[in-house]
């Protein structure tokens, strides 16, 4: 799971949005195609079936869902008691209910005992808007990536959620999948997703922009400003938050020599602390986070609440041109 996959190189003008749509429904979509590729694969929820995207699958298979209620402990214990038996849960709720209601559960039957269970957690980040700081959680990728073992996928579109969620379904062991409730404008090729595996959206050489989740689409917006302001800018997608594409961003910060992070997430913990470690360890370089800077949301608008934390196309721009400005 290293090195960015190979494929025709792509630029900043292939990516453009053709609408909008939420990356929960490419979840949605993600586990009726993983199902009806693998009869083992089942879904458990727990009272969000509406809001999971989930009602296409228990029409079709009707007979491989569960509804646990409102007892995300209990789902995540059954949906380990499944594998047992062959199955491949998916075990989905809020990623607020998904990681900080349930951890031990998770650590102790999934994690530790190495289970094949796919915890699916919608919501996640600011952008679960009006539902205010109780429910908008921005720990769950520092919490997830902590467990030994646990694959930690956050996508940032409906094409790439449900590309996605198949692989999740085809990948033996505990995966953790975040994806989010707003629509969001879809703008990734179909089948530009490999589990592990970074995209390399725009070659440059002035400064590297690594993103993750929502926060891809602010960093294309920023990309095209930047350059057409005269930066050469290099745009990565690591989707893949654990295990980290290590040679996709040794590879890129060693040309570009400084870097900044995107991601809809505290700044401890996430993907920006990881790169970081990385950095730290084998070529040390300025970095620069756009993400939460230590503290909980409030209700707000999506729009509202990532201009008001410092996540819009502004601020990208300003953290690139920030660490240029250091590097030189």
């Amino acid at each position: 799971m290293a090195s960015t996959q190979t494929q025709k190189a792509m630029t900043l003008a292939d990516f453009v949005s053709t609408g909008k749509k939420d990356t929960r429904s490419g979840f949605g979509a993600g586990i009726l195609e993983a199902g009806r590729r693998n009869a083992n694969v089942v879904a458990l929820c727990a009272d969000l079936v509406g809001s999971l995207k989930l009602d296409d699958f228990i029409k079709e298979f009707p007979e491989r869902f569960v509804q646990t209620g409102v007892a995300e402990a209990n789902m995540i214990g059954i949906a380990a008691g499944m594998t047992i038996g062959g199955k491949i849960p998916f075990a989905t709720t809020f990623a607020n209910f998904a990681t900080g209601r349930v951890y031990d559960q998770i650590r102790q039957s999934v994690a530790y005992s190495g289970k094949n269970v796919k915890i699916g957690a919608s919501h996640a980040g600011l952008t679960l808007g009006e539902d205010g700081a109780t429910h908008q959680i921005l720990e769950d990728i520092g919490l997830m990536q902590m467990l030994p073992g646990m694959v930690v996928i956050n996508p940032c579109d409906y094409n790439q959620t449900k590309e996605a969620t198949i692989a999740a379904a085809e990948y033996v062991g505990p995966v953790y999948l975040r994806f989010g409730r707003p629509a969001w404008p879809i703008f990734m090729p179909e089948g530009s997703f490999k589990l592990g595996k970074a995209i390399l959206m725009n070659e440059g050489k002035d400064v590297t922009i690594f993103a993750t989740g929502h926060l891809v689409w602010k960093a294309v917006e920023a990309a095209k400003q930047l350059e057409a302001e005269g930066l050469s800018v290099e745009l990565i997608n690591i989707h893949t938050i654990k295990p980290l594409d290590a040679e996709a961003v040794l590879k890129s910060v060693s040309k570009t020599k400084c870097a900044v992070v995107c991601e809809e997430h505290n700044r401890i913990g996430g993907l920006g602390s990881s790169i970081a470690s990385l950095l730290a360890q084998e070529l040390p370089t300025p970095l620069e986070y756009v993400a939460v800077n230590d503290s909980f949301g409030e209700s707000g608008t999506p729009d509202q609440l990532l201009a008001k934390y410092g996540l819009d196309t502004p601020d990208v721009v300003a953290a690139v041109k920030k660490i240029v400005a250091r590097k030189k």
